[in-house]
């Protein structure tokens, strides 16, 4: 079974991964991958802003080392892309992100439901005590929904985030849901099937499966990612990833190239 294109991979430049580019590299080209693509966390435009990204100033140093696995493995085709975090009033920075380098993609990801907490991170989940579970998922739809509305994205990443730790609304969310996928179909954004859902509490490939039926009823296009953060997890649960998609309908996936959308059989 041939695998889709991984495209969501990080280096040591966001300060939570291992391994360099051509590490990665490696590890694919031994699990019979045909493409990959970096999207590590982009700089914000204030370095303290948290401690989970690379610096501004690393910038050109994260492309050298993508364009050196580029080289080093010219069988593997290696996209140059990032993941970079929507928050309200930030897009003017996410324009001129995009103008520095020419990308083949962004991932648009939401992580933070304020200014200061990040739903996913390990070392705030207390915060979750102080909340309605149900409020916090609709923070994070309504900005997810910004996000795909601004067309600042070709993708937008592990679309059911806050479930990363088991917690979930006892109310429906479908409708939080329709207004996200509404927004990514008429703005021609993919969403990705994030595999480091089984890595984590939840145990559930990020999106869920009724996420992704009505994103398949709405005519989503689709990525992969493994959002891998060391060279072992390369394409890790592909095989897991690939049938679920196929199981709600999807017979293509996605893949970019300078920001341009090509649809490829699954």
């Amino acid at each position: 079974m041939s695998l889709p294109p991984d495209y969501h991979m990080h280096t040591p430049l966001c300060r939570h991964a291992t391994g360099e580019p051509v590490d990665y590299a490696r590890r694919a080209v031994e699990i019979g991958l045909t493409e990959i693509g970096f999207s590590d966390h982009s700089p914000m435009s204030r370095e303290d802003f948290d401690n989970w990204r690379m610096f501004d100033r690393q910038l050109d140093e994260y492309v050298a080392k993508v364009r050196l696995a580029q080289k080093e493995f010219p069988q593997l085709t290696i996209r140059l892309a990032l993941e970079v975090d929507y928050l309200p009033g930030h897009e003017d920075w996410i324009r001129k992100l995009a103008a520095r380098h020419p990308w083949d993609y962004f991932i648009g990801s939401v992580h933070y439901v304020s200014e200061t907490w990040d739903v996913d991170n390990p070392a705030k989940l207390s915060e979750w005590k102080k909340r309605d579970a149900y409020e916090v998922w609709k923070i994070y739809f309504d900005r997810l929904t910004l996000a795909a509305e601004s067309k600042l994205f070709d993708i937008i990443g592990h679309a059911d985030l806050p479930k990363k730790f088991g917690i979930r609304p006892a109310q429906d969310c479908t409708p939080f849901y329709e207004k996200f996928l509404d927004a990514a179909a008429q703005a021609g954004c993919a969403i990705e099937l994030n595999t480091a859902g089984l890595r984590k509490p939840c145990e559930e490939i990020y999106p869920s499966r009724d996420l992704l039926q009505l994103a398949f009823e709405k005519m989503v296009p689709i990525t992969f990612g493994s959002d891998a953060h060391a060279p072992a997890e390369v394409g890790l649960n592909f095989a897991e990833a690939v049938a679920l998609a196929r199981s709600v309908g999807y017979a293509e996936t996605t893949r970019f190239e300078k920001r341009e959308r090509e649809s490829v059989w699954l």
